[in-house]
Parts: structure tokens; C-alpha cells; sequence
């Protein structure tokens, strides 16, 4: 089989919740190794799930897929919940996860050696982290010239909010995305949380990674990229941004509705609670929409002749849709309107998206088997190469699991040199008894 495009490539970790993590599984499924650096001493907010230990009121309260993580070989004594969390197996695919306490001199001694025979570090934390740990670019570049270094906290490395906190909910309301997000008879505030600035910047960290790796062939130099996920995500917000600098028009809330023409909605279909979503761009369409339906009466009124006027009376034309929808399931309608050319497809729940025959028939659900959380499918690769078949090499990478690998073949420590650093607290797999989250405990 072919190598993977990155194969030969070497990446450390240092990062928590969902950003980092995202960049590392990107480059990780296209073959670099990474190696997730993590502590036995702490455990970061929501990255490797909501907390040390899960008492046994807590995994049966659990409902929905966490649940049977949480269940699976539970024991609430001797159980590692740290490895069984959903968000993190998801990607922490094809890693490698090994321990140290970076608090500790020794321990950033190791992580010394580690960025020495890398290529890439990445971290994802509020600067003063980095700041503290003495881990800043102009330090590791110093140990080595050749390293690519991306930081992607929430604001950046310069400027007023440099050491702010942010997560993703706090970062979609800074750029104003909350705001644009619901229907315009509610305001932000019934807004659920969503987390887009942590996926859309771990992609573009992943594609800036790798820009980086291709200059750096042919400069011989690493470099240093500083992301600000904030501004990552603020280019997907294009139009908004262009409407208020062009016409200082604040765009509002507009629910399902396109800002620019109909039809666009999401309408009830026949069954509890079953819908689907139905887009017109252009006279032709519609034509074809009004073939689906049976050429009704209604819709010859002048009032929907072109796509300006559809706009302007789209409530109107949507009583129409939903009556038609609502006689119909929800697939029914989308096969019909398909097979005219107009784009529609149905709602469909969890389950359903789950085992959608789309996904069945392109193999993306791949099946694979932890030692602590059992057998799952999970989500797999987000795009396919002619030259370069690839699945899942490694499945979800439980704390400190390559710890013998990284240390003994990686760093060539010897095995009395590994077992001081066992007894020192920076190798296992456990966590330190009485760890609570996003403390730091030493032994």
C-alpha cells in the first residue's frame, strides 16, 4: 500500500477540549505520528470527558450514546472514564499518548527531547500557559531551528484580549455569530451553545500545518504560526461583515429563510415530529418544484412567477409548501423533488444519520474496538485519496498508553531511567487518586 502523505512526519501535542485535538486527528489520519503529551496530574476541562471518576448515581443518569461508554466494563473503583469519553475517542484516533509532568524541571527536560526530534509542536491553551511552562516559540526554536510551532488560543498572541479565556461558546458570541443564529420573533438568548470555532479552526490549523511543512521544504526552516481561532472562524462570516462595512446594515436573525431569495425553509412532514428542508434558487427549479406537487392551482399566482417575487411573499408560499409537506414523509418528499432537480433532504434524527444508506454505501462509519470502551463505529476519514487507501491505524488512544514506545524507542530511555519516572509520577496510565478536574496534583 501506498504511504500516507504525511508519513515520516512527527507531531507533539499539548493540547485539551476540541480545537487542538481536531488538528492533531486531521494530520494524524494522513499519516503523521502524533504523540499527545498529557499528565497523570491533571486533567483538562471536557477534553478527556466531565470529570476523574464517575460515581455510579452519574453513569445511570447518563443517557444517549455517552451512556454505554460510561457502562462498558464500569467500575467505579478501579475504572479509567478518562479513556470511554465520546468527544475524545471521536478524534483520538491513529494517536499516540504518553505521560510527564511538565510542572516538574525533569519533566520539561522531556518535553525538550521530545520537540528536538519532531517536526511540529501544537497547543491550543491561553498564552500565559505556554508562557509558564517556558515553552513559547523563541525557546523551542532555540532547541529546534527546524520545528513548526502552531498556537491557536482563542484571541491570538498580540493585542488587548492576548490573555483572555475563551471557549467556543464565548468565541461564536464574540464574532457576532449568536447573534445572527435563530429565528427573528426570538432573541439570542434562546440560542443554543454551539462550539463552530473549535472545528473550524482545527481544519485550518490542520491545512496551515501542513503549508508549513511544504515551506519548510523548501526553506529548511520551521516557523511559527500564530492562529487566533476567533479569526479563523470569522471568515465564514463573510456576508454578514461585508453588509455592514458596505452598507452599515446589521444583518438579523432570519430563522431557516436565505437572506437573498426563496424558496429556503424547513417544513413539517407527515409523522411526529419529521421535517425537511427544501431550496430553490432559480426559475428552473421552481418549475420543477411545481412538477413534484402536480402543478397546483397556487402556484400560478403572479405573486410566485420569479424568484424576487417568491421572496417577497415566501410566508405566504410556505403555507403552501407545508400543507403539501405535511401529507408526505419526510424521504417521500425528498425522492420526489430530487428526482426534479431541487435540492431537498429530510431531518433525520440521531439514529437515522446514524445508519443512513449514504453512509453505509461510502463506508464512512468504521468499526472499531478500544480495550476499555469495547467495540464501536465511529465516525471515520472526511475525504478519500485515489493514491492512498486509508482507515483507522490505531484506535483511541487511552492515557499514557505509548508511554513505553515514546520513552524507550523515541527518547532511548533505558529501563531503570523508565522506571524512576514511573516512581517520579510522570509515566502511567492512571490518574492520581483524588485529582479533580482541571486541578494540578503532584505526588
Amino acid at each position: 500500500m501506498a504511504k500516507l502523505p504525511l508519513d515520516g512526519i512527527r507531531v507533539i501535542g499539548m493540547t485539551q477540549m476540541w480545537a487542538g485535538p481536531t488538528v492533531e486527528f486531521h494530520l494524524a489520519d494522513w499519516g503523521a505520528q502524533v504523540i499527545k503529551v498529557e499528565s497523570i496530574h491533571y486533567l483538562a476541562v471536557g477534553t478527556r470527558g466531565p470529570a476523574p471518576r464517575h460515581p455510579k448515581f452519574a453513569v445511570d443518569f447518563v443517557k444517549g450514546g455517552y451512556a454505554a461508554y460510561l457502562k462498558e466494563n464500569y467500575d467505579e473503583v478501579k475504572g479509567r472514564p478518562w479513556n470511554r469519553s465520546c468527544m475524545f475517542n471521536v478524534h483520538g484516533r491513529n494517536k499516540l499518548s504518553c505521560t510527564v509532568d511538565p510542572v516538574k524541571p525533569e519533566g520539561k527536560e522531556i518535553i525538550r527531547r521530545l520537540i528536538q526530534v519532531s517536526d511540529v509542536f501544537i497547543e491550543n491553551s491561553q498564552p500565559a500557559v505556554m508562557e509558564d511552562f517556558g515553552l513559547t516559540y523563541d525557546v523551542i526554536s532555540s532547541w529546534n531551528p527546524n520545528i513548526i510551532m502552531l498556537s491557536m488560543s482563542g484571541f491570538g498572541q498580540t493585542g488587548p484580549y492576548k490573555y483572555y479565556r475563551s471557549l467556543g461558546a464565548h468565541q461564536d458570541a464574540f464574532l457576532g455569530h449568536t447573534y445572527l443564529r435563530g429565528y427573528a420573533d426570538r432573541d439570542v438568548t434562546a440560542n443554543s451553545s454551539i462550539y463552530h470555532c473549535d472545528e473550524a479552526s482545527g481544519t485550518i490549523g490542520a491545512f496551515m500545518v501542513v503549508t508549513a511543512l511544504h515551506q519548510r521544504n523548501k526553506t529548511g526552516r520551521g516557523m511559527y504560526i500564530d492562529m487566533a481561532q476567533t479569526e479563523a472562524t470569522m471568515l465564514q462570516l463573510g456576508e454578514a461583515i461585508m453588509d455592514y462595512t458596505m452598507n452599515r446594515r446589521i444583518t438579523e436573525r432570519s430563522g431557516n429563510r436565505d437572506l437573498y431569495g426563496a424558496v429556503q425553509g424547513c417544513y413539517r412532514c407527515r409523522g411526529e415530529d419529521r421535517w425537511v428542508c427544501i431550496t430553490i434558487r432559480t426559475d428552473e427549479e421552481w418549475q420543477g418544484f411545481c412538477r413534484a406537487l402536480g402543478n397546483p392551482r397556487w402556484a400560478e399566482d403572479d405573486k410566485f412567477a420569479d424568484s424576487l417575487s417568491r421572496w417577497r411573499n415566501h410566508s405566504e408560499l410556505d403555507r403552501h409548501i407545508g400543507e403539501w409537506t405535511s401529507q408526505h414523509d419526510n424521504f417521500e418528499v425528498m425522492y420526489n423533488l430530487q428526482k426534479e432537480g431541487v435540492a431537498a433532504g429530510p431531518v433525520e434524527h440521531p439514529d437515522q444519520a446514524y445508519n443512513d444508506p449514504q453512509m453505509k454505501a461510502r463506508g464512512f462509519f468504521e468499526t472499531v474496538t478500544q480495550a476499555e470502551c469495547g467495540t464501536h463505529r465511529y465516525p471515520g476519514l472526511a475525504f478519500r485519496m485515489s493514491k492512498a487507501t486509508n482507515h483507522f491505524r490505531l484506535p483511541p488512544v487511552r492515557l499514557g498508553e505509548h508511554n513505553k514506545y515514546v520513552y524507550k524507542e523515541v527518547l532511548g530511555v533505558s529501563d531503570k531511567e523508565y522506571a524512576r519516572l514511573e516512581r517520579e509520577g510522570h509515566i502511567g496510565m492512571d490518574l492520581v487518586p483524588g485529582l479533580e478536574i482541571g486541578k494540578y496534583k503532584p505526588v
